[in-house]
């Protein structure tokens, strides 16, 4: 039931947006065990000046303008070790498939329950019973 946002440089390819949402969905799919065909992703690209990161890096990490941001909205529950090795493929995958640095891809993960979605008509499909 998850909801991924990737937000990219406004001179990403198609190539590259593809690879990063395969890898999103992959990961979900094998690692964190969300339903085949559970893909909504939504793509924004942006202007150089709208992606904005600390020049001087964070935590021990420098960004480039090819700076990914990922968000993604999920149920909740997962273990830490889910979300790390979650993390580590859809890095490991992007960086493979497009040459992009690891460095360059931050992942957000948002948690909240079955009772925050609905996938259509305005009902609740995982209503509690």
């Amino acid at each position: 039931m998850p909801l991924v946002r990737i937000d990219v440089n406004k001179e990403a390819s198609t190539e590259l947006i593809g690879a990063v949402g395969e890898a999103v969905y992959g990961a979900m799919i094998e690692i964190a065990r969300v339903p085949l065909h559970d893909k909504f992703q939504i793509v924004t690209r942006h202007e150089a000046d709208e992606i904005v990161y600390p020049a001087e890096g964070y935590l021990g990490v420098t960004y480039s303008e090819q700076t990914i941001l990922i968000q993604v909205i999920w149920l909740g529950g997962r273990s830490v070790e889910t979300k790390q090795k979650f993390y580590a493929r859809v890095v490991d995958d992007i960086h493979k498939s497009q040459n992009i640095r690891k460095e360059d891809i931050v992942i957000v993960l948002l948690e909240n329950g079955r009772e925050d979605w609905s996938f259509g008509n305005g009902l609740m499909q995982y209503a509690p019973k």
